[in-house]
């Protein structure tokens, strides 16, 4: 397997219905792949508007089965076209009255690999999620994928340092963080958290947030999306704050083992001495 590896995020403003957000993405990805991207993720619920600035029981119809759902089946045959790993964020529904935030992982020749279901479910203002969402269920899985070990940590996750630390124990070399998150709420964070969580892990982040507001609230989604690496540093470029955009960066993979080595974060972890933490 090649250290360096092309991967790709895309975030997006929504288009008010779910049909040409699906199209709009597939258009993203196989752009990303004439680029020669082995790998994309997409932003939270991706094919939907963020509706959990309401709480409204219409929107359970935008939940669906994973991965038997129409969205990851399509999502399987973008794969099986373009060649590439995709990172598939939905609203799962699992039978009735079982709904989750959910990312599908797809390798590169369509194969369905698992899923990861957020854990941290917010409830303040704007981010009405425990109205929609049980936490998840389903641990901390890392994917072996064509282009490496990927794991993903949805949004509001972002904000819990264990979920980070587990993905890194798991072995990931490319975590996936697919987020809508509002201007006013969490700016300055989104530049601070994600870069060391990056260092503390010591591993590559793609952070993705939506852009613009949408019809169900006043949240004013700010991109600027990115890819950092376990040093912390930003991939190239951070994304427009206003506009769409379709991100495409080189990651050494071989990095993280020369941080690994030079800082040995992993060699001096004391889970002995760390038994307070999950008291309740």
């Amino acid at each position: 397997m090649a250290n360096v590896v092309r991967a790709a995020l895309v975030q997006a403003a929504w288009t008010g219905d779910t049909e040409s957000m699906i199209a709009k993405h597939e258009e993203h990805a196989r752009a990303a792949a004439r680029q020669g991207a082995g790998v994309i993720g997409f932003q939270e619920v991706f094919n939907a508007p963020y509706f959990c600035q309401v709480q409204d029981p219409e929107h359970y119809r935008r939940a669906e089965p994973v991965p038997d759902g129409p969205t990851v089946l399509r999502m399987r045959d973008l794969a099986r076209e373009t060649g590439m790993v995709i990172v598939v964020p939905v609203f799962e529904a699992e039978g009735s009255g079982f709904y989750y935030n959910t990312a599908a992982v797809i390798d590169a020749d369509g194969s369905y690999l698992g899923k990861y279901r957020k854990h941290h479910i917010p409830q303040v203002k704007g981010f009405w999620e425990k109205y929609y969402f049980r936490p998840g269920n389903a641990g901390w899985p890392v994917f072996d994928t064509a282009v490496g070990k990927v794991g993903v940590y949805i949004c509001y996750d972002r904000h819990f340092p264990e979920g980070w630390r587990q993905l890194g124990l798991g072995g990931a070399q490319l975590v996936y963080n697919p987020s809508a998150t509002s201007r006013g709420l969490s700016a300055y964070l989104w530049q601070l958290e994600q870069p060391a969580a990056a260092v503390a892990n010591e591993y590559f982040i793609a952070a993705i947030n939506r852009v613009g507001q949408e019809e169900y609230g006043d949240n004013d989604f700010y991109g600027t999306s990115y890819f950092v690496d376990p040093r912390g540093q930003f991939v190239g470029d951070v994304a427009d704050d206003k506009e769409e955009e379709l991100v495409v960066r080189d990651l050494d993979f071989g990095l993280i083992d020369e941080v690994r080595q030079q800082w040995a974060f992993y060699r001096d972890r004391r889970p002995d001495a760390y038994e307070g933490l999950v008291r309740p």
